[in-house]
């Protein structure tokens, strides 16, 4: 059984938020798949991965050659996970389906489109059952707050 977080993005956008999370999945001695909405937002979240801070380096790579399987933190739009990784990262309108093969799934969803709260709603639905279902909202000053 997985652990399933849903992660509703109010004040902080998704590149303030992708990056801690995912350096903290990396501290735990984790591997992650970070699946996207598009090949052209793949290569923005990419890019930023690459930026975001000064002084920190999160090892990356994005889906398409021979080094996926060697990535500790891979970008697609695809289902792959070359890896092996423990976490799947649902973001920019990628939907989770199922959980099955990681021990956790994170979907991180805008509060501001009506369209992915929506479809936030579904994929709770469709996932509660049989797995570990939490639901985290950010507060005003970007701390989450465990909801559901």
């Amino acid at each position: 059984m997985a652990d399933i977080l849903f992660y509703h993005l109010e004040p902080r956008p998704l590149e303030a938020v992708l990056p801690q999370l995912l350096e903290k999945t990396l501290e735990r001695g984790w591997r992650a798949v970070v699946e996207v909405g598009s090949t052209e937002r793949a290569e923005a979240l990419d890019a930023h991965l690459w930026t975001y801070r000064d002084d920190s380096f999160l090892p990356h790579g994005l889906a398409g050659d021979d080094a996926d399987a060697h990535q500790p933190v891979l970008i697609t739009t695809g289902t792959e996970n070359p890896g092996g990784a423990n976490v799947r990262f649902f973001v920019d309108r990628a939907v989770p389906q199922a959980a099955e093969g990681y021990d956790r799934i994170v979907y991180m969803f805008s509060g501001h489109d009506p369209d992915a709260v929506a479809e936030a709603r579904l994929a709770w639905k469709a996932l509660r059952d049989g797995n570990a279902v939490t639901y985290w909202q950010q507060e005003a000053d970007g701390r989450w707050v465990k909801k559901a």
